[in-house]
């Protein structure tokens, strides 16, 4: 063979066995890459059978649909961009959550709210965009008293002005006196190494992105904060179906699309025009904001969880204090409404592991009902447990995927 034809081949062979794979390089892998934290909660647990089951469990670690991507990763990425979604998947996350909101041209975006780009964005930073807010930088005021405020929707601005924009960790200083110290309000225990430039999503693109890493989808159709019909004749229910019509588009199944919402109008109009992807939408239990729901007292749960499966709810997801109580003993064991919702027929979806912080003060709203219980950071893996083995909850939000992972793993779960 001449020498040119060998050398071409040789070149030929080399693109197949390397370039090849690196054009794949965003499919999830089986394996899930955990890093140390899962090893430092367990670590910290308290002494007990749980604790030196996990210690013993070295992997591997694998992908798992029980492990769910809340914003993506958001514990250390700023949420719903490209770097917190490649995170989630890399550390097993087998659903991936983009919560879907609407610009001012009616488009749809992932952000956890429509009007939190003040917050999770650089757009007070751009005077053209923060002019166009709904309420522009208002600075803090300390001889009265008054804090700083803003207020940036995404219905406040087009789809190609979002793009603009550079996601940051959701937070902010409301004793700040300019937009610098405004923005500079990360809480001291998540990070902003990784906040300095996040790449915002569409929601098209979030299908795409999580679709290439071969992941599941979860996506929220946020309540709007402007006026429906927006703009005349955009209705609740075009909202609604355009955000299913996007999976339909990318051809996705529907099986694989757990779409979500706090509004049991939304699940039951996906019930009535889309079953296929209303088998398993996700009903978010918000109603102890609204009605006074207490999670002891049936009387309060209305609709009853009953009467929920009958209007064809499949899934319920309610916040994990809302899951969980203590015992004569100070146990953690389920509550009266995990227990009534699995009776029903429901299956369960908790929301959110980490979302707290440092869990040795007990935690914060996601621990309320067993604060007495917590005083440790190993105690994540404690609720988790007590989650998986005792509610039965067929997944589990996280802000860090990582941890859930571990657990399903460790547990043999799928």
């Amino acid at each position: 063979m001449p020498t040119r034809f060998r050398s071409a081949l040789l070149s030929a062979l080399f693109c197949v066995a390397f370039i090849a794979p690196a054009a794949a390089q965003h499919t999830l892998p089986r394996e899930a890459q955990i890093g140390p934290r899962p090893f430092y909660l367990v670590d910290k647990m308290k002494d007990g059978p749980l604790k030196q089951k996990l210690q013993q469990c070295t992997g591997p670690f694998h992908k798992t649909d029980f492990s769910i991507g809340h914003r993506g990763a958001a514990l250390q990425f700023p949420e719903h961009t490209k770097e917190s979604y490649s995170a989630a998947a890399r550390m097993g996350a087998g659903v991936i959550e983009c919560d879907v909101t609407f610009t001012k041209d009616r488009q749809l975006v992932c952000r956890h709210s429509q009007c939190d780009l003040h917050t999770t964005t650089n757009i007070l930073s751009l005077p053209a965009l923060a002019a166009k807010c709904t309420m522009p930088f208002i600075p803090a005021d300390p001889a009265t008293g008054r804090k700083a405020s803003a207020k940036c929707c995404t219905s406040d601005i087009t789809l190609a002005e979002f793009r603009t924009l550079t996601a940051k960790m959701d937070g902010f200083n409301p004793n700040a006196t300019n937009v610098a110290g405004y923005q500079d309000g990360t809480p001291r225990w998540r990070t902003d190494l990784y906040s300095h430039s996040g790449t915002l999503m569409t929601h098209d693109e979030s299908i795409a992105l999580i679709k290439s890493l071969g992941a599941k989808f979860t996506p929220e159709l946020k309540a709007p904060e402007v006026a429906m019909p927006f703009d005349g004749d955009y209705t609740q229910e075009k909202y609604a179906s355009q955000m299913l019509r996007a999976y339909k588009d990318a051809g996705i199944p529907a099986s694989d699309v757990l779409a979500q919402s706090f509004s049991l109008a939304d699940i039951l109009y996906w019930v009535k025009t889309e079953p296929e992807f209303a088998a398993q939408a996700v009903y978010l239990e918000g109603r102890y904001e609204t009605s006074g729901l207490h999670p002891a007292k049936p009387e309060t749960w209305k609709p009853s969880m009953v009467e929920l499966k009958a209007q064809g709810v499949k899934i319920l997801a309610p916040p994990i204090t809302l899951m969980l109580a203590l015992n004569d003993k100070s146990e953690i064991v389920p509550s009266e409404y995990a227990k009534a919702a699995k009776a029903a027929g429901l299956d369960l979806i908790g929301w959110s592991l980490e979302r707290d912080g440092p869990l040795d003060r007990g935690g914060g709203f996601y621990h309320k009902s067993i604060k007495a219980a917590i005083d440790r950071d190993g105690d994540t893996l404690t609720v988790l447990d007590v989650l998986a083995q005792q509610v039965g909850v067929r997944g589990m939000f996280s802000d860090w995927p990582a941890t859930t992972t571990f657990y399903a793993s460790c547990m043999g779960m799928k």
